[in-house]
Order: structure tokens, then sequence, then C-alpha cells
């Protein structure tokens, strides 16, 4: 094989490698963009909740607990209570 197929090989797949790669990074760039508009739409319901007095860092905090294990919970929520009592302050 001569230094000029080779060359030309080589060049084939570094042009489907750099446009593979530029089609990642702009399927990246389209859900950066969508993450920044989840990200604002969610700002706004929160701002919409704390308008009509609810208070926001404790439904944040029931939305990571809806996300956890009932079980993994509860272990918590005991050792915790533990704790607690153990200082007074229950």
């Amino acid at each position: 094989m001569s230094d000029q197929t080779l060359d030309a090989n080589t060049d084939a797949n570094y042009r489907v490698t750099a446009d593979e790669l530029r089609q990642f990074i702009e399927r990246i760039e389209r859900l950066d963009a969508e993450k920044k508009d989840l990200a604002e739409q969610q700002k706004e319901v929160m701002a919409e909740a704390k308008a009509r007095g609810y208070d926001t860092k404790v439904m944040r905090k029931v939305i990571a607990l809806r996300k956890r294990d009932k079980d993994d919970i509860a272990e918590e929520e005991a050792v915790l209570e533990m704790y607690k009592e153990a200082l007074g302050m229950v």
C-alpha cells in the first residue's frame, strides 16, 4: 500500500470521525439548551408557588424525598430521631 493510499484512508477516517464528533457535540449543545429551558421553567413554577404562599424550601425537600426509597427515608428518620433524643432535642 502506498503512502498516498494510507494518507487517503487516514483523511477519510478523520473526516468521518470529525463529522461524528461534531454530531455528538451538537447533540450535547442541544441538550444543554433544553436543560437550561427546563431549569427556567422550574424556577417559574417555584416562583408561582411562592407567590401563592407555599414554602419552596420545603417543597424542594418533598421533591427530593419522593425520589428516594421509602426504606432509606425511614431509616434516616429513625437515626435522626435517635440523635435528637440523645441531644435532648425532643
